[in-house]
């Protein structure tokens, strides 16, 4: 079955960095868009970034753009999220999720299988 599982959150001051994994099984992995979202407390969940396939495409909100970056590695069953200058409103949980096919998606209903978290604080 597809499995999705998270790694890499915890706790870092303001203008720190954090790399998050997700190791993948149970399906072809390069054969679909992946992407990351993250919920804080009280709040809806929110889109972070999403990859295709391929790698070779990449999208990501505007409160994130120029300090996240997305990445894959389908030889490893693995993308990653590679966190910069992190604000402490970047404090959340952090998913990883499989998109429905190929094509770059923005929305979680769009996603149908997801990792169970992990979480990263950002202290001020």
């Amino acid at each position: 079955q597809v499995q999705l599982v998270e790694s890499g959150g915890g706790l870092v001051q303001t203008g720190g960095s954090l790399r998050l994994s997700c190791t993948a099984s149970g399906f072809t992995f390069s054969g679909y868009s992946m992407g990351w979202f993250r919920q804080a407390p009280g709040k809806e969940r929110e889109f972070v970034a999403a990859i295709s396939g391929s790698g070779s495409t990449t999208t990501y909100p505007d409160s994130v753009k120029g300090r996240f970056t997305i990445s894959r590695d389908n030889t490893k069953n693995t993308f990653y999220l590679q966190m910069n200058s992190l604000k402490p409103e970047d404090t959340a949980m952090y998913y990883c999720a499989r998109a429905y096919g190929s094509s770059l998606m923005i929305r979680s209903y769009n996603y149908n299988y997801w990792g169970q978290g992990t979480q990263v604080t950002v202290s001020s």
